[in-house]
């Protein structure tokens, strides 16, 4: 039997459901250890945290590139570094393609629309070329803008700010200890100083990562931790899907179970956060799983696809968001 004054899940009751203090690394670590047949137990846990903070509405945000491949950093797992023998090729998205693809997703009842660039960092052509977008879609669509343009100086952030770009992305990707076996281009303390920017001005603080790229069970408790003390509005987890080309390209899947566990564990950690389903979904959990993970935490998704990668039609996620009676965030109530 289950001994109940050590067990992880009577605990995190008492200080996540009861009392809305997120769980710690440590905690964070047994529930990610817990036996496969305590699963459904710990997704009903989460399921109920995430509808007593932050309710059963559901995000709903459309991504899209402006500026595609050709990246000088050598993030392992993504097939837009110009370091990589990707499929991939260079590319840029015109200001009129952009308005559309943001009036498309607008479409589908999503209230964030996501401007992405593979840079290091924006120069100021691509600034500019920000600066047009943002005023071009705010012209045409009412959609919040989000940006996600690798890391910034002071003035950058500044000036997205000053643009009225609501929401800013810069995933840590991975637990510190386990970064330089990820990105050697740049180190985890520049990506949680553009996180410390961003959160300064005022612009809500998007910030994941990929779950599936060689971490230990402890390193993923460790990043759990470690998002719980950013505290970003937004999470998205993102699983690893192997690109050809990739330092990566051979790992295997995250298996359904570690995935949700995973799901479940961030949600304990990060009780009041925006926990986003992103990458990858749709090859480690499929249909049964992606409705689990709804069910186990989640509660904000990107439809579409994604930048380099397929994913399900947005039609499938809203029509499962209607079964289960989750109601769509309004944009009215995110401004």
């Amino acid at each position: 039997m289950t001994d109940i004054k050590t067990d992880i899940l009577d605990e995190a009751r008492r200080q996540v459901l009861d009392d809305g203090r997120g769980l710690s690394a440590a905690q964070a670590l047994r529930c990610l250890t817990l036996p496969d047949d305590r699963l459904e137990e710990l997704l009903a846990l989460s399921h109920e945290v995430r509808m007593r903070w932050c309710g059963p509405e559901v995000e709903v945000e459309g991504i899209v590139s402006v500026r595609t491949g050709g990246c000088p950093e050598d993030c392992h797992f993504c097939s837009q570094s110009g370091r990589f023998d990707s499929p991939v090729r260079a590319a840029r998205l015109d200001i009129p393609s952009l308005v559309a693809a943001a009036r498309e997703t607008a479409e589908t009842g999503a209230t964030e629309f996501c401007i992405v660039a593979a840079v290091r960092g924006p120069d100021e052509r691509l600034m500019a070329q920000v600066r047009e977008g943002v005023k071009a879609i705010n012209e045409a669509v009412d959609i919040n803008i989000a940006c996600s343009l690798g890391m910034l100086t002071p003035a950058q952030v500044e000036e997205l700010a000053e643009m009225g770009v609501h929401r800013y992305n810069h995933n840590l990707e991975t637990a510190r200890s386990h970064f330089p076996n990820v990105v050697t281009t740049h180190t985890w303390q520049e990506r949680w100083d553009t996180c410390t920017l961003v959160r300064q001005t005022g612009m809500e603080l998007c910030c994941g990562g990929i779950i599936g790229m060689g971490e230990s069970i402890e390193q993923r408790a460790e990043f759990a931790g470690q998002l719980a003390e950013l505290m970003p509005e937004e999470v998205p987890l993102n699983f690893l899907n192997p690109r050809p080309g990739t330092p990566f390209a051979e790992y295997p899947l995250v298996t359904g179970t570690e995935a949700l566990k995973t799901i479940a564990t961030f949600r304990l950690a990060l009780p009041r956060t925006i926990l986003r389903y992103a990458g990858g979904r749709e090859l480690t959990l499929g249909d049964l799983g992606t409705r689990a993970g709804m069910l186990g935490g989640i509660n904000a998704v990107i439809v579409g696809n994604y930048l380099t990668t397929l994913g399900r039609s947005p039609q499938e996620d809203l029509d499962l968001l209607s079964e289960l009676r989750m109601p769509i965030k309004a944009l009215s109530q995110t401004l």
